[in-house]
């Protein structure tokens, strides 16, 4: 489980494909001081097992499941990543729940900055915006937000500057592709609803 609090961005520093899958080398001085072989690290959101570690660099192997389903799939070598560990039993909470399994891809619709902040609109399923209220949490690239508007296809999060700053979505434009998690409540109560 993770918070959606993102403690580094890192960057990709090799990818080795082999077939479908690949291995995928990250650049994470923060994150790796603390880290262990076996340990869970949220790539993007995406939760991956450490394989291998290299001083600062970190080694994950990414199935063809995972390639397809995340944005992983496009990353190229130095791409940047939002790097969260594993919620420790204790820890402060400060997001929202987050298990790190990434339901769907999202494409930004629109993104409308005003002053330091900005505030994007998310084209994603409709069968995801069911699991979505406004004021509600969706965790975007792994990053834990609030919901403010959500309509039968998009949905809309507003950004402070600390979030431009320290995450990768304050480079994302439109038409850049991220990975969406609902919130694991939105699915229990929409999986007993629907016989």
């Amino acid at each position: 489980m993770f918070t959606g609090l993102v403690e580094e961005k890192g960057a990709i520093k090799q990818l080795n494909r082999r077939g479908n899958a690949s291995d995928i080398s990250v650049d994470a001085p923060l994150v790796s001081q603390d880290v262990s072989l076996g340990d869970s690290i949220a790539i993007n959101g995406c939760c991956l097992t450490v394989v291998e570690i290299d001083a600062h660099v970190l080694t994950f192997q990414a199935g063809s499941e995972t390639l397809r389903r995340t944005n992983l799939g496009d990353l190229t070598e130095g791409s940047p990543v939002n790097l969260e560990r594993a919620l420790q039993v204790g820890q402060r909470m400060g997001g929202h729940y987050v298990s790190g399994h990434v339901d769907c891809l999202a494409t930004v619709d629109e993104r409308n900055d005003d002053g330091q902040w900005a505030k994007f609109w998310f084209n994603v399923p409709v069968e995801y915006t069911k699991q979505m209220a406004s004021k509600g949490s969706v965790a975007i690239d792994g990053i834990s937000l609030t919901l403010v508007d959500v309509t039968k296809e998009r949905f809309s999060v507003e950004l402070i500057p600390h979030t431009l700053e320290v995450t990768t979505l304050g480079a994302r434009q439109v038409g850049d592709t991220v990975n969406i998690e609902t919130d694991l409540l939105a699915k229990y109560v929409q999986q007993q609803l629907n016989p």
